[in-house]
């Protein structure tokens, strides 16, 4: 059996923050993205979804200075649950896209 972890978007980026990582550097974004659907009463129906976006600087993703806030964007990656503990000691888990391709819309049309 082949298992599959993949995940492509083309959206636009909301808030950015780059970051030291060891001996590289990563940004961390959100990127929104629309879903437009008719309802069964005819009506026009934009579904918004924001995600939690992690690239590491190298082969495959566009310069991190690059990455700005309203900039369209084509992601390539994978889905990753990531757990961590709050200040104050709640543990949470949040879903997270771990990119391995970052590039301009622009790029790819």
């Amino acid at each position: 059996m082949e298992f599959l972890n993949r995940v492509e978007l083309k959206g636009v980026v909301g808030s950015v923050r780059i970051e030291e990582v060891g001996e590289t550097r990563a940004a961390r974004f959100s990127l929104v993205t629309n879903y437009c659907y008719r309802a069964k009463d005819g009506s026009a129906v934009v579904e918004t979804t924001w995600h939690s976006i992690v690239c590491f600087e190298g082969k495959g993703i566009c310069p991190l200075e690059e990455i700005k806030k309203g900039e369209p964007l084509h992601v390539l990656g994978r889905i990753r649950m990531r757990k961590y503990v709050t200040d104050s000691g709640e543990d949470r888990k949040v879903l997270e896209i771990v990119a391995n391709r970052v590039s301009h819309l622009s790029e790819d049309t």
